[in-house]
């Protein structure tokens, strides 16, 4: 008897990886003026999004930071896990919102509620922020 196995593999992630590498951070002080002053925004509480459609020289369809308000958590170590469970959402679901993007685009994620959040609710608010922001610039 003889057993064939063929194996598959699929990438589910044909142009984003799940990955959130250095050359996808905003870091650019620039850029991240230019984005508040002619950026729109979403928001689905307690998060916002602004983002402004750009060109970088890097060949990386965004570029996002994530920042969270020092008058609503005055510990260092709430900012900084909030931003935490920000940037591992965001690099979780990347992939699914962004793959049909055609131009390349600054990202700012703010957290603006005041409570301190799980995962969980962070996942499910980014999923309908990205909703927002899917619909809002395939109406254009």
């Amino acid at each position: 008897m003889v057993l064939i196995v063929i194996v598959i593999f699929v990438d589910v992630n044909l142009y984003m990886s799940t990955t959130y590498s250095k050359k996808e951070k905003l870091k650019s002080k620039k850029l991240i003026d230019q984005l508040f002053t002619e950026g729109q925004s979403v928001s689905a509480f307690p998060l916002r999004l602004v983002y402004l459609s750009t060109a970088f020289e890097d060949d990386v369809i965004a570029k996002t930071g994530v920042s969270v308000s020092k008058r609503n958590f005055k510990t260092a170590v709430d900012r900084n896990r909030i931003k935490r469970l920000l940037r591992e959402s965001y690099r979780l679901n990347k992939a699914h919102f962004f793959n049909n993007l055609k131009t390349q685009h600054a990202f700012m994620i703010l957290y603006i509620g005041k409570d301190k959040p799980t995962f969980a609710q962070v996942e499910t608010r980014m999923k309908a922020l990205f909703e927002k922001f899917s619909s809002k610039t395939s109406d254009k």
